[in-house]
C-alpha cells in the first residue's frame, strides 16, 4: 500500500519541489505496471507481448461495480452485433479466451472477456487476506457481469459463458437477471442448485437451523487416511496459500506450466469419473492437485508433474511466450485476490446471502460443457446430476469434448466454439442484440 510522503514541519519548499522532480523523472523512467495491490491502472498497448490474435483487443473500461476493468474483445468494429460474454475461472484469465474469441466475432458477437474481480489488470479491489470478503461474495460479483453488460451499451446478452470459478457467477446471473441473461452455458463446474432454507420446521422442537459441519467432517476424514489427504479448496482458503503460489521453489513460471499441464488433457494419468459420495475413500481417487498430500503446498503437489521440454513445445494450446503472460500478470498481483472466492463458499454470512434465491432454478435455456479428462465435472460428487435433475429447468443437454481437460477454450476452442454456436441456433441467442 502506498503512503503519503512525510514531510517534518522544518522542510523548506526547494527540498520538497526537488523530491517532486526526481519522483517525476523517476515515473518517467519506471514502465507501467501495477504494484501488487493492484491500485495502478496499466496501460494495455503492450499487454500480452504480440500473443493476442489478430482483431482482439484489449482496453480498460471504467466505473463497472465501483472496479476498472480489463477486459480483450473482438468484433467491436460493428455496432448492434450480439454480445457475448466470458467470465473466465482459477487461475485463468480472460486472457485464457483468446484462442475462442475470433472464432465468435467470425460468427457475427461482440464478444467480451473481463479479468473478472481480484485477477489479472482489473482494479478497484483490495488485495489482501484480512480485507472484508463481501465485494468478492458471487452475488457481488454478479453485479460485476450486469453492469459491465450496461456499460457496453446493451440491454441483454445473447451468449454468456461460465467457466470454472465463472460458472457460479453466470448461473447467479441467469438466476437474479433472466431478462438480461436469456440464456447460460456452464463450463467444467456444475451448478448444484440454490441453497435452501429448511423447510416444514415450524412445529420442529429441534433447531431450524444446523451448524454445517460437513466439511470439517470431510478434512478430518482425509486427513486421517494413509497417506493424510487435503481437498484443495481447503488448502487455498488458507493464508499461507497466495505466498506458496506466487514465490514458488521451482519458480512462478514452472510452477503455472506444471499446474496448467497437470490438469489438462495432454497429462496422460488424468482418467476421470463420478464419484460414489462425499467420502474421504471416494475423494482419495482424484490426483494430488485436487485431494492434495496433506502438508505439501501445491506447487509441491504438482512438481511431479512438471512436464518435459518436448511436452511443453507440443503443447500448442499454451505455448511458452503464452504462459509468460501468465507469470506476468500474477507475478505483479500475486493470487490473493483470485483465491478469496474459494473463502467466500466457506463464508456463513455470505453464504446465508445466497438463500434470497432459495427455491429458484435456472429457467433459461442452459448447457453444460466438461472435458472428457477434467476431473472438475465430478469433483463435487453429485453436482452434475443436481444440475440436471433440480437446478435447472431447460437445460439442453452436458457435453464432454475428446482431448481436452479442464482448460477446454485453450486445448479445443474450435470444437468448443461449435457446440456454442449450435446451442445458440437452437435457443435463438443471435437475436438478442443490444439496444
Amino acid at each position: 500500500m502506498s503512503h503519503p510522503l512525510d514531510l517534518k514541519p522544518w522542510a523548506s519548499r526547494r527540498a520538497f519541489l526537488a523530491i517532486g522532480a526526481a519522483s517525476l523523472v523517476a515515473s518517467f523512467l519506471r514502465p507501467a505496471r501495477a504494484n501488487p495491490l493492484g491500485e495502478t491502472e496499466l496501460t494495455t498497448s503492450t499487454y500480452a507481448q504480440g500473443t493476442l490474435p489478430k482483431g482482439v483487443r484489449s482496453r480498460m473500461i471504467h466505473g463497472i461495480n465501483g472496479l476498472d476493468v480489463h477486459v480483450l474483445e473482438a468484433g467491436h468494429e460493428s455496432p448492434g452485433r450480439p454480445l457475448a460474454l466470458l467470465l473466465h475461472g482459477f487461475p485463468d484469465l480472460a486472457y485464457g479466451w483468446r484462442h475462442l474469441i475470433p472464432l465468435l466475432a467470425d460468427a457475427g458477437y461482440h464478444v467480451v472477456a473481463p479479468d473478472q474481480r481480484g485477477f489479472g489488470r482489473t482494479t478497484g479491489w483490495v488485495n489482501g487476506y484480512d480485507t472484508p470478503l463481501a465485494p468478492f461474495s458471487v452475488l457481488n460479483m454478479t453485479r460485476d457481469a450486469l453492469a459491465l453488460v450496461s456499460a457496453l451499451g446493451y440491454r441483454r446478452t445473447a451468449m454468456l459463458v461460465g467457466h470454472d470459478l465463472g460458472s457460479p457467477v453466470a448461473s447467479y446471473c441467469a438466476i437474479a437477471r433472466p431478462d438480461v441473461f436469456p440464456s447460460v452455458v456452464l463450463m467444467s463446474a456444475p451448478f448444484p442448485g440454490t441453497p435452501a432454507f429448511p423447510f416444514n420446521t415450524a412445529e420442529s422442537e429441534a433447531s431450524s437451523v444446523q451448524p454445517n459441519t460437513d466439511s470439517q467432517k470431510l478434512a478430518a476424514a482425509l486427513a486421517a487416511l494413509d497417506p493424510p489427504r487435503e481437498y484443495y479448496a481447503q488448502y487455498l482458503s488458507t493464508r499461507q496459500a497466495n505466498d506458496d503460489m506466487w514465490h514458488p521453489p521451482q519458480g512462478l513460471h514452472e510452477f503455472l506450466r506444471a499446474f496448467f499441464y497437470v490438469k489438462s488433457g495432454d497429462w496422460p494419468g488424468n482418467k476421470p469419473h463420478p464419484l460414489k459420495a462425499r467420502t474421504a475413500i471416494e475423494f482419495a481417487q482424484m490426483p494430488t492437485y485436487y485431494v492434495m498430500d496433506l502438508g505439501k503446498t501445491m506447487p509441491q503437489n504438482v512438481a511431479p508433474f512438471q512436464p518435459s521440454a518436448a511436452e511443453v513445445l507440443a503443447s500448442k494450446w499454451l505455448t511458452d511466450p503464452e504462459l509468460a503472460v501468465y507469470t506476468e500478470e500474477y507475478g505483479r498481483t500475486g493470487f490473493q485476490g483470485a483465491l478469496q472466492a474459494y473463502r467466500v463458499y466457506s463464508d456463513p454470512d455470505l453464504n446465508a446471502e445466497l438463500r434470497l434465491f432459495s427455491g429458484k432454478t435456472i429457467d433459461v435455456p442452459s448447457l453444460f460443457i466438461g472435458g472428457k479428462s477434467d476431473w472438475g465435472t465430478y469433483s463435487a460428487p453429485g453436482a452434475l446430476d443436481l444440475m440436471r435433475t433440480k437446478a435447472t429447468t431447460r437445460m439442453r443437454g452436458i457435453e464432454m469434448i475428446d482431448d481436452a481437460g479442464h482448460w477446454i477454450q485453450q486445448e479445443q476452442p474450435s470444437r468448443l466454439s461449435t457446440l456454442l454456436l449450435d446451442f445458440m441456433k437452437e435457443v435463438g441467442g443471435a437475436d438478442h442484440t443490444g439496444g
